[in-house]
């Protein structure tokens, strides 16, 4: 590589893969520093100097500027080396901002490849990793498919960044609102909450700014299409869309829902509140293995004691209750 051909690389690589030429010099200074005086070890306090703009190579050995032997052909040799590996490390950096951006957001790929129960994404540029654990049992993976997924962490591990996918996290399913409702994307609508049992079914709290607008009309849409195209991502997981309030207790009813709520016993300091609701809903205020409530007790971050109003009256037996605790589901 003669000096024309190596500031031609200098531009480019500065240009095209963002890497300052101050560091690429340093480097190939470095380099060539340590080459020489491995192989002209007679030569005392031997460096190496490049000139930025021009690519000249200086040899000296203290203050005085010597001229060595085949030192041409070290420095080529040298030169694309250090060139290559500043490459390789400036695209895996670009990879890794770029997609450091993306990071709780929603991205795009198509199935890879399979290890064990895990599914590498390709993702363009690189590949995610879609872990077991990450997945919905409702899902299903074909090579060659494309998928959507949560970008749930980018780190930096092994020779490229580490790119984990989840399609499980209760954020995935506010991302897909964010991208089926406008009215989320632009700030009208807020999501307040997410509670999810992967594969089940998933109660998400939205309030509006505007009061003339409905939250959960708006994430509903026209004729159920905008909550039928995330269900439909979710493979049919079941959505439950809640209006959020500022009132705990109104807050706790919506949560509950269909169950209709007769009564409520606040205990503000341990967050915990006793609920009482029709006999003929106390089931379905617990939900199929206490799936209602659970939910219910997420989403608002409260323990719920719920009983049915009968049961209330008398001598309550155990097995006639459910209290959940959000903390029992972290």
């Amino acid at each position: 590589m003669n000096k024309k051909e190596l500031l031609v690389t200098l531009e480019y690589i500065e240009r095209e893969k963002g890497v300052k030429r101050e560091m690429l010099i340093q480097a190939l200074e470095s380099a060539l520093t340590s080459a020489s005086r491995r192989i002209f070890p007679e030569k005392k306090d031997i460096r190496v100097e490049i000139e930025p703009e021009s690519a000249d190579i200086k040899v000296f050995s203290g203050e005085k500027e010597i001229s060595l032997p085949q030192f041409g052909r070290i420095a080529a040799q040298v030169a694309k080396q250090i060139i290559i590996q500043k490459i390789r490390e400036a695209e895996k950096e670009n990879v890794y901002k770029e997609f450091k951006e993306k990071e709780k957001t929603i991205v795009n790929g198509e199935v890879f490849r399979f290890e064990g129960k895990n599914v590498i994404v390709n993702l363009g540029k690189t590949d995610g990793l879609l872990p077991a654990r990450e997945q919905s049992p409702l899902d299903r993976y074909k090579q060659g498919a494309w998928i959507r997924a949560y970008l749930l962490e980018v780190s930096r591990k092994g020779t490229m960044p580490q790119i984990i996918l989840s399609r499980s996290h209760p954020q995935f399913v506010a991302e897909l609102f964010k991208l089926e409702v406008p009215e989320i994307y632009q700030g009208i609508v807020e999501i307040k909450g997410v509670a999810r049992q992967v594969g089940e079914r998933t109660k998400i709290a939205v309030c509006s700014k505007d009061e003339k607008i409905d939250p959960v009309g708006a994430c509903v849409g026209m004729r159920g299409q905008r909550v039928k195209n995330v269900i439909q991502e979710l493979q049919g997981e079941k959505i439950d869309i809640i209006p959020w309030n500022a009132d705990i207790q109104i807050f706790i009813a919506n949560a509950l829902s269909p169950a209709e709520v007769v009564s409520m016993e606040i205990e503000e300091e341990e967050k915990r509140v006793k609920v009482i609701v029709k006999d003929e809903t106390l089931s379905l205020a617990i939900g199929k293995h206490g799936q209602n409530v659970r939910l219910a007790s997420k989403l608002t971050g409260w323990t719920i004691d719920i009983r049915g109003v009968t049961k209330t009256q008398t001598e309550e037996v155990e097995g006639d209750s459910s209290s959940i605790s959000s903390e029992e589901e972290k």
